[in-house]
């Protein structure tokens, strides 16, 4: 019996990288797999049937279940296509792992508005399309007594979590995506949903031929060293996060990848200042802020908790 024995998923995203590795790691652990990908370039252009057929006839040829899907998550209407592509084929749904994404980097005062537009679609609206309508059909469901445990796992991002130069478009909507999961999960947690946020460290497209500065840096080494960049080191996480063993994680955000997995912390105080009175003089307040400024910049460089094996 796997972890996910019984249990229906969809993962968007999933014909290629870290989506791909997610769902052959949950198809063993027995989950029944919806391979949702549009097929497209890493920029979100073109369209191909291709990459999410190739990870059904994986999961299939290795004794598992799965059927493709190619609808784009950032169309609304598509999204609940792709909820009731899961109903007609399994008769249920379980897990909503929203990984699809796009990127067009450019630095802030060269990008288009159909730069912003289309990640933020894609991204953004597109982890809000799909979420929606798997929440709808939880709540529906526990109303009368069907109690799914539904799982949603955001993909965010190091850009949305820490910052990252030329991804204005990108990091915005990473960083909204884990918000969105923090405020999901009180929303649904009465209906036994979980929903948290994975921010994955690994080797795919979007790292590689999108940014070929990276491509060096996270090239895959001999077969016979260790691959700290492979997406299958983020895959365990997903899997155990879409689990019923995760009952009590909510809400949070993880990293994960290189063999670690931080649990992180996003906008929480690590300097104040007060004052009782009339309000500061500008030039006062600055000279405390400055002060503590300084005290708070050790703090914030923290990544987090180790919680696995280092790197």
């Amino acid at each position: 019996m796997g972890l996910l024995e019984g249990k229906v998923a969809i993962v968007t995203g999933s014909g290629r990288g870290v989506g791909r590795a997610e769902a052959l790691v949950m198809a063993r652990e027995g989950a029944k797999l919806v391979i949702n990908d549009l097929g497209g370039h890493f920029d979100g252009t073109g369209q191909s049937r291709t990459p999410a057929e190739e990870v059904v006839h994986e999961i299939r040829n290795a004794g598992g279940e799965a059927v493709a899907n190619y609808e784009s998550v950032s169309d609304f209407k598509a999204a609940r296509r792709i909820i009731e592509c899961a109903l007609d084929n399994f008769g249920k749904l379980n897990i909503v792992v929203n990984n699809a994404g796009i990127l067009r980097d450019r630095m802030i005062f060269n990008m288009s508005e159909e730069d912003f537009d289309a990640v933020i679609a894609v991204h953004l609206k597109g982890t809000f399309n799909v979420t929606r309508h798997a929440a709808a059909y939880w709540r529906e469901q526990h109303k009368n007594g069907n109690f799914l445990n539904g799982r949603i796992i955001n993909t965010t991002s190091d850009s949305g979590l820490l910052g990252n130069p030329g991804q204005a478009n990108y990091g915005a909507a990473k960083a909204a995506v884990a918000a969105m999961a923090i405020i999901v999960d009180r929303e649904l947690a009465r209906y036994g949903v979980t929903a948290n946020a994975v921010a994955p460290i690994a080797r795919t497209r979007m790292t590689v031929d999108a940014t070929p500065q990276t491509a060096a840096a996270m090239a895959a080494p001999a077969a016979s060293d260790f691959d700290r960049f492979d997406p299958f080191h983020i895959a365990p996480l997903v899997a155990w996060l879409a689990s019923d063993d995760a009952k009590d994680v909510h809400g949070e955000v993880f990293r994960a990848g290189m063999g670690t997995v931080w649990l992180m912390k996003g906008w929480h105080s690590v300097a104040k200042i007060s004052r009782k009175g009339p309000p500061w003089e500008p030039a006062a307040l600055g000279t405390q802020l400055k002060e503590e400024l300084a005290k708070g910049l050790s703090a914030k460089e923290s990544m987090g908790t180790v919680m696995s094996q280092g790197a």
